[in-house]
C-alpha cells in the first residue's frame, strides 16, 4: 500500500509541476491521452455491431476524429459501430469540445487541487476570460453552458423524431447525439441515412444549424452576449469581430454554393425552391467546421468544393468547438489590409485599435496552417494518387476540424490515414498551443537593431 501511495504521490507531483512550468505540454498530453483512451474503447469487440474487434486503425482514426470534434469517418458511423461503441463516440465528443486547456485545467484541479498561475494565463488566453481567480468557476460555467444548450436543442428535436413513429428511447438518443454533434461541430450521425432524408425538413435542420453557428462562436463570445444581451454596444471588439465576420462568411457562403450548385442535378435541382434555400443555408454554415451534409459531397461541382475549402480553412471563433484559423485571424487580417489600404497607421474596428502584436500573431497562425496544409497534401497526392482537388478538400476538412468528405476517406491507405488524424490532432489543439508545447517562447530584447524598411509587394 505505501509503494501506492508514493507511486500516487510522485504521479500528483509530476502533473503538479508540469501545471506550472509547461501547461501547453500538459494539455497536448492529456489530450493525446485522451485520444489513445478512446481508442481502445473503439478497439474492444463490444464496440462494433458485428462484435468482432475493429482494426487499429479504424478505431484510432474514428477516436481521433471524435475527440478533436471533426466527423471524418472510415467506416459509417450508424452501422459499423454498436450502440455502446456510439456512446463511446458521444462521450469523446463531449470530452473533446470541453477544449484543449479546459481539460488540463480539469486534471490539474482533480489531481493537485490547485491551478498554477501559468496554466490560469493559458485558460484565460484560451478562454480570452480575465478574472484569473475565477478559472475554475469559468470551467463550471463552460460545462453548465454547452449542457444547457445542447439539451435545448435535443428538446426541440425530440417530437420530431416521435413524430415519425420512433419511440422515446429511439427518439431521445437520437436528439441527444445529434444535439451534442452538432453544438460541438462534430459531424457525427447515429444513424444509416444521415441527415439526407430530412433535407427540406425546417424542423430537423433548423436547430442543427443554431447548434453548429452559436457553438463555432466560441465561449467567450457566448458569455460576453449572456451578460449583456441587453447592450450590445459593451460586447468585447472581440465578440463583436467574431459575430460580423461570422455573419458575412454564413451569407457569402450560402449564396455562392447555391450559385454552383443550383442546377446541379446530382445535388440541389431536384429539390424544391424552399429546400434548395435550406439546403444552401445548410451548406454556408456546415464548412464553418459543423461537417453535417444533406447531399452528396462528391457530386458537387469543383467550383463548390473550392468555396468550401476558404471556408474550412478559415473555420469558427476563437475557443470555440470549431477548427481553422478563426474568424477573428481572418477579420484581423483584413482590417490590416484595409488600413494600409487608406495609409492609416492604425488598426482600427467598432471604435479600437488592434495591437500590432494581434497582427503578428494572425500572420503566424495563418502561415504556419497553410504550411500544415500544404505538407500535408503533398504526403496525401504521394501516397494516394488521387487529385489535388480532392486531397485538398479532405486536407482542409481535417486540419479545420470540419469533416465534411467527398467520399474518399474510407478508401484512403493506412499510412494517409495517420497523416489525417495527425492534422485533426493539431487544428484542434491549435497551431499556436503546439508551438508552446515546443517551447518556443517570446523573448524580451534588451538591445533593438535601427528600423529599415524593406521593399515589399
Amino acid at each position: 500500500m505505501a509503494g501506492r501511495v508514493s507511486l500516487a504521490e510522485r504521479w500528483r507531483d509530476y502533473v503538479d509541476r508540469s501545471a506550472r512550468h509547461s501547461p501547453a505540454r500538459l494539455a497536448l498530453g492529456v489530450f493525446a491521452l485522451v485520444i489513445l483512451t478512446f481508442t481502445v474503447l473503439l478497439s474492444m469487440p463490444w464496440a462494433t455491431a458485428t462484435g468482432h474487434a475493429a482494426p487499429l486503425i479504424d478505431a484510432f482514426f474514428t477516436a481521433t476524429s471524435a475527440a478533436t470534434v471533426t466527423g471524418l469517418v472510415v467506416v459509417p458511423t450508424g452501422t459499423y459501430w454498436s450502440g455502446a461503441g456510439l456512446v463511446v463516440i458521444l462521450t469523446a465528443i463531449k470530452v473533446g469540445g470541453l477544449g484543449v486547456m479546459t481539460l488540463a485545467s480539469l486534471l490539474g484541479l482533480a489531481v493537485s487541487r490547485r491551478v498554477g498561475l501559468t496554466q490560469r494565463l493559458l485558460v484565460s488566453s484560451e478562454t480570452h476570460f480575465t478574472r484569473l481567480g475565477e478559472v475554475g468557476s469559468l470551467i463550471r460555467t463552460v460545462i453548465l453552458t454547452s449542457t444547457s444548450l445542447e439539451l435545448i436543442i435535443a428538446l426541440v428535436l425530440l417530437p420530431r423524431f416521435r413524430l415519425e413513429g420512433q419511440g422515446w428511447g429511439e427518439a431521445s438518443w437520437h436528439s441527444v447525439f445529434f444535439a451534442v454533434s452538432a453544438f460541438n461541430n462534430a459531424g457525427f450521425v447515429p444513424t444509416a441515412e444521415g441527415l439526407a432524408p430530412y433535407a427540406s425538413d425546417w424542423w430537423v435542420l433548423a436547430p442543427i444549424i443554431v447548434g453548429v453557428f452559436i457553438g463555432s462562436l466560441g465561449f467567450p463570445v457566448i458569455l460576453d452576449i449572456g451578460h449583456r444581451l441587453r447592450r450590445p454596444r459593451r460586447w468585447s471588439l472581440h465578440s463583436k469581430l467574431t459575430i460580423t465576420t461570422s455573419l458575412i462568411l454564413l451569407g457569402t457562403g450560402s449564396v455562392l454554393v447555391a450559385a454552383f450548385e443550383w442546377t446541379n442535378p446530382n445535388t440541389f435541382a431536384p429539390l424544391s425552391g424552399n429546400a434548395t434555400a435550406l439546403a444552401s443555408l445548410f451548406a454556408g454554415v456546415m464548412p464553418r467546421s459543423g461537417g453535417f451534409s444533406t447531399v452528396d459531397i462528391g457530386q458537387m461541382h469543383e467550383g463548390t468544393w473550392l468555396v468550401m475549402d476558404a471556408l474550412m480553412f478559415v473555420g469558427g471563433g476563437s475557443a470555440s468547438t470549431a477548427g481553422g484559423i478563426k474568424v477573428t485571424t481572418l477579420a484581423v487580417m483584413m482590417l490590416a489590409i484595409v488600413a494600409e489600404a487608406r495609409g492609416d497607421p492604425d488598426v482600427e474596428a467598432f471604435g479600437r485599435r488592434v495591437p500590432r502584436g494581434a497582427l503578428q500573431v494572425a500572420i503566424a497562425v495563418v502561415f504556419v496552417s497553410a504550411t500544415l496544409v500544404l505538407v500535408a497534401s503533398l504526403l496525401l497526392l504521394a501516397l494516394t494518387g488521387l487529385r489535388l482537388d480532392v486531397v485538398l478538400f479532405e486536407v482542409i476538412s481535417a486540419f479545420a476540424t470540419c469533416g465534411l468528405s467527398t467520399g474518399v476517406t474510407a478508401t484512403l491507405p493506412p499510412a494517409a490515414k495517420l497523416v489525417l488524424a495527425a492534422l485533426m490532432f493539431i487544428g484542434r489543439t491549435g497551431t499556436m498551443t503546439l508551438a508552446a508545447a515546443l517551447a518556443l517562447r517570446n523573448r524580451r530584447r534588451v538591445i533593438r537593431y535601427p528600423e529599415e524598411r524593406p521593399i515589399i509587394g
